[in-house]
C-alpha cells in the first residue's frame, strides 16, 4: 500500500486532497534531503477531512522551491482515498491514527509499522501531525509525554497544551519513543489563518539546530490532562435540537470546548433513562458516573471539567467520540524528566 518518493510527486504541490488519491495511487512516503539531518517527520490527512495539513505543506514546500530545505524533510500522507470522499475515514477502513503500533495483522496497521521502521532507521529530529477538528476548538498541541522537549516542541505552536495517553494507536505516541512529538489541532477546516500558522511552525522546525532543554516558564504554557473520553454507545440514538431519540443534545454544546465548566452544567436531556454517555479514563476503566449525572431526565456534568473536541458532526461521533474531558495541570517548577519517562538503567 506505501510508496516511497525521494522527491516531490509530480502535481502534488498543486493538488487538491480529493485529487490525491488519483495522483498518488494511495499513500506516500516522501524523503526530502535538507542541510541538516535528521529529517523533522510531517504527517498529513491521516484524517481524509483535515486538509490543513495538506495545504501547509504546500505552501512550505513552494516557499523552498528555488532554495534547499533548512534540514531534512519526511512527509507521510495518509488516507487519500478517504480525502477523495471528504471523509474522516471510509466505513470499512480502521482510523488511520489509531493503528500506529497496534495491529500488525491489517494492512493499515503494517503500512504504520513500515513506516516506523523506516524512520527509525533514518533517524528523526521531531514528529509533527497535523490536524483540523469539527467543533468550535482554538489552535492547540497535544503531547503524550510531560518533558522538556515534548514541550518545547508543543509551545512553539501554542501556549495551550493538551497532555494525554488515550486513545492508543495514534501517531504522535508511536513517534514519541523516537523523537520529540506533537500533534497540532489547527482549527476547523478552510480557515486560512490554519494553514498559515501551520506553514509557519514547520518552517520554524526546520529552522531548528536543536530542541531547546531548558524548561519552558509556566506563564508560556497552560497545560490540560486528558481525563477521559466520552462517547455515545453504538445503539443509541441522539441528535441535536430533536426529541426523537435516546439522547438530546443541545444545539451550541460546541461552545463548550476549551471552557471550563461547573458541575451542573446542562449538555441536554435523556428522553430513555437507559441510555447514558460512556465514558473511559486514562487506564480504560468506566468512569461514567464520575463525569455525568441524569437528575429529573438532565444531561449534566457531575463534576467541574473542561471538554474539548465536542462537535455536533454525528459522523465524527460515531467514528470517533463525543469528546474529552480535561482538567488544569500544574507542572513542577524543576520538570526535568517524570519518574515515568526516565529511560530504564
Amino acid at each position: 500500500m506505501l510508496r516511497v518518493f525521494e522527491t516531490v510527486p509530480e502535481g502534488f504541490l498543486d493538488a487538491r486532497p480529493e485529487a490525491l488519491d488519483d495522483l498518488l495511487g494511495g499513500p506516500v512516503l516522501i524523503h526530502l534531503s535538507g542541510r541538516q539531518q535528521p529529517a523533522l517527520f510531517v504527517s498529513i490527512l491521516l484524517h481524509g477531512n483535515e486538509p490543513t495539513g495538506l495545504f501547509a505543506v504546500q505552501a512550505l514546500l513552494k516557499d523552498y522551491a528555488e532554495q534547499e530545505l533548512p534540514r531534512a524533510l519526511s512527509i507521510f500522507v495518509g488516507n487519500v482515498s478517504a480525502a477523495k470522499e471528504n471523509m474522516r475515514r471510509l466505513d470499512q477502513q480502521p482510523d488511520y491514527n489509531r493503528v500506529w503500533g497496534m495491529d500488525a495483522e491489517t494492512a493499515e496497521g503494517r503500512m504504520m509499522a513500515a513506516v516506523l521502521d523506516d524512520m527509525t532507521e533514518r533517524g528523526v529530529f521531531a514528529s509533527v501531525d497535523l490536524h483540523n477538528n469539527t467543533g468550535l476548538n482554538p489552535h492547540y498541541a497535544c503531547i503524550n509525554k510531560l518533558t522538556i522537549p515534548f514541550l518545547q516542541l508543543a509551545s512553539l505552536f501554542s501556549r495551550t497544551v493538551v497532555y494525554f495517553t488515550r486513545p492508543e494507536g495514534v501517531q504522535s505516541m508511536a513517534f514519541s519513543h523516537l523523537c520529540p512529538a506533537v500533534t497540532l489541532e489547527c482549527g476547523q477546516p478552510g480557515q486560512a489563518y490554519g494553514v498559515e500558522h501551520a506553514r509557519d511552525y514547520l518552517a520554524a522546525c526546520l529552522n531548528l539546530h536543536e530542541i531547546p532543554t531548558h524548561p519552558v516558564a509556566a506563564h508560556d504554557v497552560t497545560v490540560f490532562h486528558t481525563v477521559s473520553t466520552v462517547k455515545v454507545p453504538e445503539g443509541v440514538s441522539f441528535a441535536y435540537g430533536l426529541r426523537d431519540v435516546q439522547l438530546q443534545f443541545i444545539d451550541d454544546i460546541d461552545h463548550f470546548n476549551f471552557s471550563e465548566l461547573p458541575a451542573g452544567t446542562k449538555f441536554g436531556w435523556q428522553h430513555d433513562e437507559t441510555a447514558k454517555l460512556e465514558c473511559q479514563d486514562e487506564h480504560g476503566n468506566d468512569v461514567s458516573d464520575r463525569y455525568f449525572s441524569y437528575p429529573d431526565g438532565r444531561m449534566e456534568l457531575a463534576v467541574s471539567v473542561m471538554p474539548s473536541m465536542l462537535t455536533r458532526d454525528v459522523q465524527v461521533i460515531r467514528q470517533d467520540c463525543f469528546c474529552y474531558l480535561m482538567e488544569r495541570m500544574e507542572l513542577p517548577d524543576n520538570l526535568q524528566l517524570l519518574p515515568e519517562q526516565r529511560p530504564q538503567t
